[in-house]
């Protein structure tokens, strides 16, 4: 790779750290910066899901004030995301082609849209086993296709009761590393990841994962949930018109 591509890599990772660990769109940027390098999708989207492990590292880092006190929590929904992320991963590796992208920009549109709810205070009901299941299928997906996972991740931490954006998104952030790591992990021994890239887009995700969440707790929380939802959409609208036009 050039020294203007290195370059390039680095500076759409630490955009794409930024935003995954705020929003959760971290591939609108970093994956698009592999297809430019000249890398094949498949190749692009197995080395966009390794480097996103230090995208993940960092945001766990940079979140934790807000993660104090939420470790029942992440002790319970861990082992779906992982589960669910060595699922996604499984299915790529064995089936590379396929449908599923077609479903896509509707699950994306749909989290964005429950992004656009306000947040209800103080349910009295605990969170039954259906965040679990929701945790392991944003998980699948997350480890298959990757594109917005952390968005539905958001969607669904932010339907727990009394849940924050900076809390909400802080859980997102774990749940979402978690599912990726052993994505990641599989991809290495098995996909056909582009090394040369990986180090230049690593750093940058690493750097603007671990800012993230420091912007974020500067930033007007309705506004950012807005502005989130509103990425999605966009997102939505372009994985459409890719899948079916």
């Amino acid at each position: 790779m050039t020294a203007w591509q290195l370059a390039t890599l680095f500076a759409a990772g630490v955009a794409a750290g930024l935003i995954g660990a705020v929003a959760g769109l971290a591939s609108l940027f970093s994956y698009p910066a592999l297809l430019a390098a000249g890398l094949p999708a498949t190749t692009a989207n197995v080395t966009n899901t390794v480097c996103m492990l230090f995208q993940g590292a960092g945001a766990v880092a940079g979140s934790r004030p807000e993660l104090r006190g939420a470790g029942p929590q992440v002790r319970r929904w861990v082992v779906p995301a992982v589960l669910g992320g060595a699922t996604g991963a499984g299915l790529l590796l064995l089936t590379p082609a396929g449908g599923f992208e077609r479903i896509v920009p509707f699950l994306v549109a749909a989290a964005a849209l429950l992004l656009l709810r306000p947040p209800r205070a103080g349910e009295p009901r605990p969170p039954g086993r259906g965040v679990t299941l929701g945790v392991f299928g944003v998980a699948v997906y997350g480890g298959y296709f990757g594109a917005a996972a952390g968005v539905m991740m958001l969607a669904l931490t932010m339907s727990l009761p009394g849940a924050t954006l900076l809390r909400a998104n802080a859980l997102k952030n774990v749940l979402t590393w978690a599912a990726n790591a052993v994505a990641a992990v599989g991809f290495a021994v098995f996909g056909h990841v582009a090394w040369a890239a990986v180090p230049a887009l690593a750093l940058g995700l690493l750097l603007g994962g671990r800012l993230g969440p420091v912007v974020a707790r500067r930033l007007p929380a309705r506004a950012v949930r807005i502005g989130i939802a509103v990425a999605g959409l966009g997102l939505a609208v372009r994985l459409f018109v890719q899948a079916w036009l």
